[in-house]
Formats: C-alpha cells, sequence, structure tokens
C-alpha cells in the first residue's frame, strides 16, 4: 500500500467533519524562490486567531510548506501534499533532521483545497496564528523562516536543490519597494584567489562610484561567487584619514585597519536586505573622498586551492531621499584575546554589554534615541542561542530580539516587525548560549571559524557617527577572583583545569560578576572607557496558547479517527 493512499482517507474524512471557515481574501504574495517556481500567498485575521496559505509550485509531485526555527529541518513544522492517482494526500509534520519527517500526534492543519493542472500544484490551507501542539511554531509579529521543498513524482523523498528557505514577516508584511530611479552598483573582489586554508579574512579598500549628490541605499544584496566558502561580508565607511585604496589581509599586525564603521552586513545562508521606507543608508554627497572596506571571510575548511572569487555585495538607491539616514552599530563582546570558553559544556554563557550612557561623551554632534528596525546576530560554530536584553533605569524592559534555535548555517539581518526605541542612557545585553560539549579544548573569542564570537549588529535611524558599543570582562579582575597574577598563570590554569558541570558552572559566574569594561567608539576612533556589571536577564516567556472549547472538541475527534484510520489501513 503507497503511503498517500493510506493517508487519503483520514485527510477527507477529517475535512468534511472540520467546519471549512469562507475563504478569506489573500492580499499578500511572494515568491519563495530566486527561479519563481514556488509562489506564496497569504491573508489573516487576527480576530478569529486563523491565518490561510496557498502554495503555488510549478511541479507535479508532492510539495512541502512550513515555518523552521533558523531556516534548516530540524525543529521545522510543515506539511507535506500532493495529488495522485487515488486522490490527493495531506498530513502535518514536523522535522526532526534531514529524513523523512513524522506525523504530528494533532493534525492541527485545516486542507482547504489541493489541484493539480498544467504542470503546478495548488495548496491551500488554513492554521491557527497561535498554535497549542508543541509540533507546531507559533506564529507572531516577528519575522518567521519559511521552508519549501518539492519534488518531481510523488515519491517523498530528499528534495536536494528543490528546497528554500525565505523570512518573511506575515503578519507585519512589508513588501519590496518599487522604486520609480532604482539604480543600482556593485562592491566586489577581482579574481582573487582564495588562500588554501581553513580561516582567511581579506580587505580591500576602495572608492564608490562617483555621485553628484546624496542619495539612499533603501536593498542590499550578496553576490556570492563562492557561496560554500564565504561566511560573512561586512561593508564599512572609513575616516577621511584613510585616503589610499589598496588590498590585504585583514587583522595582521601590519594592517591594523582604521575603516570601522559598520554599514552593510552578510552572514553564511543570509539573502537580501531591505530597509523601510522611511530610512535609507546615505552615500554620496562627499565628493567621493570616502573610502569604504570590503571585508570577506572565507571558510575553507578542506583548503581548497585554486578557487577564483568575486563576491560582494549590490547596493540599490535612489535619488528620492527618505525621512532619515540609516546606520549599524556593532554590539556585544569585543572580539579580543583573554576570553576562553571551556569544553565539555553544553549551554556555557557569554555575555557583552552596550552601555548608551557612554554616547553623548564621545560624540560633538546632539545624540538621540536609536529606532532599531533589524539585526543580524552573528556567533561560530558553538553558538546555540541568542538573546539580546532590552534595559532601562535598570530594569529590563524588553528583549530586542531572541533566537532560541541559532543555527551557524543560517545567519540574516532579522526584521523586527516593529521599530524598538532605545534612548540615551538604556543599556543593551546580549546574551550568547555555547554548545562545546564535544570539544576537549579551550574555544576562544577570535577570527577562525573554529573561534566564537557573540555580536549583534543593529540597523537604527537616525543615524549617528557610532560604530562600536561593546564589553570585555576585565582581566585582572578575571586573573585575581581566579587566584593568579598574570596572563601565563592563568593560561597554565585554564589549560589544566578540570572541565565539569560544577568547573564549568563557577568560571561561568565568575566571568559574569566581575567587573567589564564598557567601551564606546566612534568612526573616527574616538573611545570612551567605563567600568560596568552584567544585569540580570530575564528567562524568555513561553508564547501563550489558549483553544476554546470547540476547537479541543475538533482535534479530540480528528485525533481519534487517526488512531482508528491508521489501525484499519495498516491491516488492509
Amino acid at each position: 500500500m503507497g503511503f498517500s493512499s493510506v493517508l487519503v482517507p483520514l485527510v477527507l474524512f477529517v475535512v468534511h467533519v472540520s467546519a471549512v471557515d469562507e475563504e478569506p481574501v489573500l492580499p499578500f504574495s511572494e515568491y519563495l524562490d530566486q527561479g519563481s517556481t514556488v509562489m506564496l500567498r497569504w491573508g489573516f485575521d487576527t480576530l478569529k486567531d486563523t491565518i490561510v496559505f496557498e502554495v503555488r509550485a510549478n511541479t507535479t509531485g508532492w510539495v512541502g510548506f512550513g515555518f523552521s526555527p533558523n531556516g534548516g529541518m530540524n525543529g521545522a513544522d510543515m506539511v507535506i501534499g500532493g495529488v495522485d492517482t487515488n486522490g490527493f494526500y495531506f498530513t502535518d509534520r514536523h522535522g526532526l533532521g534531514n529524513s523523512l519527517p513524522p506525523l504530528d500526534l494533532q493534525q492541527d492543519y485545516k486542507l482547504l483545497a489541493l489541484t493539480e493542472a498544467d504542470g503546478q500544484t495548488v495548496m491551500k490551507l488554513q492554521r491557527s496564528i497561535r498554535s497549542c501542539d508543541e509540533d507546531d511554531l507559533p506564529i507572531t509579529e516577528m519575522p518567521i523562516k519559511l521552508i519549501y521543498a518539492y519534488g518531481q513524482s510523488d515519491d517523498i523523498s530528499y528534495h536536494r536543490r528543490q528546497r528554500g528557505t525565505k523570512e518573511v514577516n506575515l503578519l507585519k508584511y512589508m513588501p519590496q519597494a518599487k522604486i520609480s530611479d532604482s539604480k543600482y552598483f556593485d562592491l566586489t573582489v577581482t579574481n582573487f584567489t582564495i588562500p588554501a586554508k581553513t580561516t582567511h579574512y581579506h580587505c580591500k579598500i576602495m572608492r564608490l562610484p562617483e555621485f553628484d549628490q546624496k542619495y539612499h541605499i533603501y536593498r542590499v544584496e550578496p553576490l556570492l561567487d563562492n557561496p560554500d566558502l564565504v561566511h560573512h561580508l561586512l561593508l564599512y565607511r572609513c575616516p577621511p584619514t584613510v585616503a589610499t585604496p589598496y588590498e590585504h589581509t585583514c587583522y595582521t599586525v601590519e594592517n591594523i585597519t582604521e575603516c570601522n564603521h559598520a554599514m552593510a552586513a552578510w552572514g553564511v545562508g543570509g539573502g537580501a536586505f531591505e530597509l523601510p521606507e522611511v530610512a535609507g543608508i546615505p552615500i554620496g554627497g562627499d565628493g567621493g573622498k570616502l573610502l569604504y572596506r570590503l571585508e570577506l571571510h572565507y571558510n575553507n575548511q578542506k583548503e581548497t586551492s585554486g578557487v577564483i572569487d568575486n563576491s560582494g555585495f549590490r547596493f540599490y538607491y535612489t535619488a528620492q531621499l527618505r525621512q532619515h539616514d540609516a546606520a549599524v552599530l556593532q554590539t556585544g563582546l569585543a572580539v579580543a584575546p583573554g576570553y576562553a570558553i571551556p569544553p565539555k559544556a553544553p549551554g556555557f554563557l557569554s555575555y557583552g554589554l552596550c552601555d548608551t550612557t557612554s554616547i553623548p561623551q564621545v560624540l560633538s554632534e546632539p545624540t538621540h534615541d536609536l529606532q532599531v528596525f533589524s539585526i543580524l546576530l552573528h556567533t561560530h560554530l558553538a553558538g546555540r542561542k541568542m538573546r539580546v536584553g532590552h534595559f532601562r533605569d535598570g530594569e529590563q524592559i524588553d528583549f530586542l530580539i531572541k533566537n532560541e534555535h541559532y543555527d551557524f548555517e543560517y545567519q540574516q539581518a532579522v526584521n523586527l516587525g516593529e521599530t524598538k526605541t532605545v534612548k540615551i542612557g538604556d543599556k543593551l545585553l546580549v546574551e550568547c548560549t555555547y554548545n562545546t560539549s564535544n570539544r576537549s579544548r579551550l574555544t576562544w573569542m577570535g577570527l577562525s571559524t573554529t573561534n566564537e564570537m557573540c555580536l549583534a549588529f543593529l540597523y537604527y535611524y537616525p543615524a549617528m557617527n557610532i560604530s562600536h558599543c561593546i564589553s570585555f570582562p576585565d582581566l585582572q579582575a578575571l586573573f585575581t577572583k581566579m587566584g593568579v597574577n598574570n596572563e601565563k598563570d592563568w593560561l597554565g590554569l585554564m589549560s589544566t583545569k578540570t572541565w565539569n558541570e560544577t568547573s564549568v558552572n563557577d568560571y561561568q559566574e565568575t566571568l559574569k560578576r566581575i567587573e567589564q569594561n564598557a567601551i564606546v567608539v566612534t568612526a573616527s576612533d574616538n573611545a570612551s572607557y567605563s567600568t560596568r556589571t552584567i544585569p540580570e536577564l530575564k528567562t524568555t516567556p513561553p508564547v501563550r496558547c489558549e483553544r476554546n472549547r470547540s476547537e479541543v472538541m475538533r482535534l479530540a475527534v480528528s485525533l481519534w479517527l487517526f488512531v482508528v484510520l491508521t489501525a484499519a489501513s495498516a491491516l488492509t
């Protein structure tokens, strides 16, 4: 008996006994892939707590659609459906890895329509915005990673390249801007030979095309020549003191860069990024005097030689200036020597503090609140979770962003769905959770992929001349607390220490409780240094989930039918 024939009777009967709501208007639409083969349309009713999706895929095989905490299969919530010779099949499933997703015990999605015609399969479904099934992901006012896959037949198997992910804010959707005078320019390396080593940072300092006036960048796209080797891209604006274009290896003793004001960022697994209609990244109007530093991090774990690369950014810009200039602020834990993460730690916590109180001390210009609209979170291979807590007057008032399922392979700037105001005097605490349970040596903060980072890049407006708001533990205070006098003795202690649950927790608490050096840096490298302590972050509150009585009854009937019909099908 085939996979679909077992499921058809269940689906037909459950759909029949469920009261299918009147089909709503589907005002929003997005292509989920670059080739425009998979289109999603949707609409929702927050009062009824329902959302309807219509997935159109250019295939006569099976179609999968769903939601993922990180863009991958692990932890994903999805449906799989299609039309075959026996009728149609449709199931609610959850991902446990790169294998056929198992069925949810509760089949919570309603199938509204499933058709196949002219080489296209159309699947229309309805679910609650908030889900009470532990295998389903809730839809909130934050962007969510949509996943899709399809096959050329009804044999559900690994989908190779016929899959993808796209992040969309379903409840606060912002369609791509249509700009009448839109133009673009590219900033890339040119025929650069990627070194045959595991990690390499390459920097190219260059001029932009000549602009006769000020423009606003409204969209940023990565141009990836070797997507399997490019780990991240960054573009920094240089101060006027940097006047000569050149290329070199980044972050060496000979090449300590002065260009540190981030302007755009992209991480592995990410896609294009579009700014809100009220803000744009300013370019031009400086007579072409300013230079920019393009940074590329190559992650060449196989040490492949002879690979030529031309990766970089594409920037779309317009002369229709928006209300505000936008900028990027780097927050979190300073990437500096002397910070160690112990081995055998399944959930080690690190912290980086941004204290905005110091911003007026380093700026000659007036300061103002930061309207944060997007954030790019960044760790390396050991990173598992990231949170950015927001504090005011000594109390935590919010999380700017949370990612409880951080995945190194899926890093992208996340639109927050709403602008969050950070007032001068507020503090931002970046928390990173690392899993080093499979490592036997210390992991150091540093540039290599096997090192670690704990950074949050904040996109905000109106722009200020600030590049970094970061912190780092006071190393002398750390040495004293651990009973040593200098770095050499501390390194010896750390490398010979027996790491277990008790020693890991003691070290984690020590790092958290000692004084922190809080640093605020301007684009022209003026800096403020102060001593701060790490505040307490709240636990992440669970998404509240409620069902009305009729919904409970419907699910009870569906579950009973699922058990009975599956047993009956197994006997035939």
